[in-house]
């Protein structure tokens, strides 16, 4: 199992909110096949059994902040790629959940 951080800086844009552009940016993925995605305040975890759809859906992001009308866009991605067993997002977080006193 794959989980991907990723985290889309829009620059030069007119104000600085990025919400709109980080939003449409999620909007161009919402049905891509075998990913599953969570936001959270900084970025957007990108969970797939599949690098392929992984770097598909960053690249995907990525030109749809550039149609916008973005010339500059800031792109950060951290990947955890896991193959020693299947761990799904949730159960990361519930792990570390248990070790917190």
């Amino acid at each position: 199992m794959i989980q991907a951080e990723i985290s889309i800086y829009p620059m030069a844009t007119e104000t600085t909110s990025a919400s709109f552009y980080i939003a449409k940016a999620i909007e161009s993925i919402q049905k891509t096949e075998n990913l599953r995605y969570q936001i959270n305040p900084i970025g957007t975890i990108l969970e797939s059994d599949d690098k392929d759809v992984i770097n598909s859906a960053a690249k995907q992001m990525t030109e749809t902040v550039h149609n916008l009308g973005i010339a500059r866009v800031g792109v950060v991605i951290k990947i955890d790629s896991r193959r020693d067993k299947h761990v799904k997002m949730e159960d990361k977080l519930e792990s570390i959940k248990k070790q917190i006193g």
